[in-house]
């Protein structure tokens, strides 16, 4: 069954760390901090809209919950509420900081109706966490995670590709201990560097050098295989699109369509491992599931393009029963 969220953008106010890559501006598209009042007239609004409010939840996302002032966070959590149970809406995700989680505000939280915690993790490496002033380490996520469960809360990590001090391998380290954590989701979040940022700075002086898109891009889609093959639900890959983001970006791996790109790629190595054990004398036809056909060709056709390059004609077809990503050679 597939989910939705309401979204409600709660501003960068009340969290301890400025990170190096963050202007919550920006990210947000909000400055403006909700009254509980908003958020009730908010939910009033989505209630009579969205068809399936027992499939949604009221989400508090932008900044980090736990860690503004207490009254705040009960004033937005009491009007949440409100709107959560029979008829309205399923319950309520937050995202925060994995060292603004303890056994009081978890109490909290589900006392207000709270379902979902998600945690920016970010990275597992202590280093790189350090070099970009996160403020926690790798072992503070774990700790979290652990009391998440311990409370019965769907639990979330979020995850981002190409900080400074990062590398191909130590990426791939992060993607295996997040999926070793179990997450019920996944947010991948391919770093973009905005100006006002301290990893701007960093990118303009030339002391951070991102690798190239193609390669974040690939540690993505490799991620994204690790993760759905682990049974963890991948459930966004790249930052949405807006018009602050394309106005900030001094650079890093912003792409409107990310996502796409990343399950394009994945389709093309295994369409490739499927073709290496055929003589298919330079034409080949591939069966896909049926809802996946334009990722299988690729944004523009850029995979029937590129078997194209390599002598090969490639011919999609449709089967609802085949599985997402995988690919069969029809004879």
């Amino acid at each position: 069954m597939k989910h939705s969220n309401i979204s409600i953008f709660v501003p960068h106010i009340g969290c301890p760390h400025l990170c190096s890559f963050c202007d919550q501006r920006t990210i947000s598209g909000a400055q403006h901090a909700p009254t509980g009042e908003e958020v009730r007239e908010i939910c009033e609004r989505a209630l009579a809209e969205v068809k399936e409010p027992e499939n949604t939840e009221i989400a508090f996302f932008g900044g980090s919950f736990t860690a503004i002032s207490r009254d705040y966070m009960t004033e937005l959590l009491e009007a949440a509420h409100d709107f959560v149970g029979d008829g309205k809406f399923r319950g309520i995700r937050c995202s925060t900081r994995p060292d603004c989680i303890d056994f009081e505000v978890l109490q909290l939280l589900k006392g207000y109706g709270v379902t979902a915690i998600e945690l920016g993790a970010q990275s597992m490496d202590d280093e790189v966490l350090e070099l970009n002033e996160r403020g926690h380490t790798a072992a503070d996520v774990e700790n979290a995670c652990e009391l998440i469960r311990a409370f019965g809360f769907e639990l979330g990590l979020q995850m981002m590709i190409g900080l400074y001090g990062s590398t191909p391998q130590k990426e791939w380290a992060t993607v295996e201990k997040i999926a070793a954590l179990r997450p019920d989701t996944v947010r991948i979040y391919p770093v973009v560097v905005l100006k006002n940022t301290r990893l701007g700075e960093l990118l303009l002086s030339g002391e951070y050098r991102p690798f190239s898109f193609d390669k974040a891009v690939d540690i993505a889609a490799s991620a994204m295989t690790m993760f759905e093959g682990s049974g963890i639900r991948v459930i966004k890959c790249g930052l949405h699109a807006s018009e602050f983001v394309e106005h900030d970006m001094v650079g890093g791996f912003y792409h409107p369509a990310f996502r796409e790109l990343c399950e394009a790629l994945i389709y093309r190595h295994n369409m490739e491992f499927a073709l290496r054990s055929a003589d298919n004398g330079g034409s080949a036809v591939i069966a896909v599931n049926d809802r996946c056909l334009s990722k299988a060709a690729g944004q523009k056709r850029s995979n029937i393009a590129y078997f194209a390059e390599r002598g090969v004609d490639i011919k999609l077809v449709g089967d609802k029963d085949i599985p997402k990503y995988e690919c069969e050679l029809r004879r």
